[in-house]
């Protein structure tokens, strides 16, 4: 242990006051104004503990009171994150970050010779310029962080700079920041391709094999991460999207980038809303599936022909097994036709195959 004095640091505490709206959430933030420190600046409502007396809990109703009117109850206090953090002149502090989706009263300008303005912003469009260090706070916040790091640079500026990111996110005892989160080579795979992630939504289908993720950037966009569960699924997948998917335009997903190691990939997002447990009207229904034949075709012709192997006819043979799972719904003459469809399909010449989509999906 060094003989000279210990290091001591300034503990400060940030409010993220949160609200959720039809566009997503949104936190309340301040413009610093007047003889402050970045003044101009948007930043959470925040403050220093008053002494040792205070816990920073109780920091944090007190600022939150003196700053923007609202009352807070212990109770409602989540802790959100902590950053530690040193400013471009060198002087270090610790914040702690603290949710809070419940309060009494109408937030409003409380010190306005420190803050000039006061206003909701969504929390995946935050505005600028913005405090760096509070900014760091609400990214690490964002990603499910529960540790950062904020070391600025000699020479950066106070203001938020995405080209000069100092955060760093510290990976919790299970190697992730969050469990919504793939593992910490997944998510330097999908940042290294679209930048940095605030936000990870698993959208894996309920079974145990798929690992999908709806993700958001720091400075906005949408994009989805995908683990395969074999190199045969991830190989045909990536194929698929450098070779058909393409010529489908905006119909299909742009493949931003592919991990053989990793079987990732990411892909851009389709707007709409997938199909599944849809309810259409007929003409509507109509109209989708004669779309979802003409992207089918596309699909289909996307590249010539080529023999099919041996064996690998109509599978005429499941016949029996469809139709004994299709019986009750079938009516007088069904289960005939069928067959005799069945039949002719045993005389076809050799077929050919074309590239399809065993899963094929379409959004409205």
């Amino acid at each position: 242990m060094s003989s000279e004095q210990r290091h001591t640091e300034p503990v400060d505490v940030h409010l993220i006051l949160r609200r959720e709206t039809a566009d997503g959430p949104q936190v309340l933030l301040s413009r610093r104004a007047g003889q402050v420190y970045a003044a101009g600046l948007w930043h959470l409502p925040s403050g220093h503990l008053d002494g040792p007396h205070e816990d920073v809990v109780t920091a944090l109703i007190r600022e939150a009171r003196e700053e923007t009117g609202v009352v807070i109850d212990e109770a409602d206090v989540r802790a959100a994150v902590t950053v530690h953090h040193r400013s471009p002149g060198g002087a270090s502090r610790t914040g702690h970050f603290f949710e809070v989706r419940r309060w009494k009263g109408e937030p409003e300008i409380a010190e306005p010779d420190v803050c000039d303005a006061m206003d909701w912003a969504p929390l995946t469009a935050l505005p600028a310029p913005m405090v760096a260090y509070c900014r760091a706070g609400l990214d690490a916040y964002s990603a499910g962080a529960r540790l950062a790091l904020h070391f600025q640079l000699p020479g950066d500026s106070i203001a938020f700079d995405p080209g000069a990111d100092r955060l760093l996110i510290v990976p919790d005892v299970t190697g992730q920041t969050s469990a919504a989160r793939p593992d910490a080579a997944v998510v330097e795979f999908a940042e290294r391709a679209v930048g940095r992630i605030a936000q990870w939504t698993d959208t894996s289908w309920a079974r145990e094999e798929s690992r999908v993720w709806r993700v958001h950037g720091v400075q906005g966009g949408t994009w989805y991460v995908k683990v395969h569960q074999s190199e045969r699924f991830h190989g045909r997948e990536v194929r698929g999207l450098r070779t058909w998917a393409p010529g489908l335009g905006a119909a299909a997903p742009r493949l931003v980038a592919a991990d053989e190691t990793l079987r990732a990939v990411v892909l851009t997002a389709v707007p709409g809303r997938p199909l599944h447990g849809a309810v259409l009207a007929p003409e509507r229904e109509r109209k989708v599936f004669h779309r979802i034949g003409a992207l089918a075709r596309r699909i289909h012709q996307s590249s010539p022909p080529r023999p099919a192997p041996a064996g690998s006819g109509p599978a005429v043979a499941k016949a029996d097994r469809h139709l004994a799972g299709a019986r009750s719904h079938l009516q007088q003459g069904d289960e005939e036709f069928v067959r005799e469809l069945v039949r002719q399909a045993e005389d076809l010449p050799p077929l050919e195959w074309v590239e399809t989509h065993g899963d094929f999906q379409l959004l409205h």
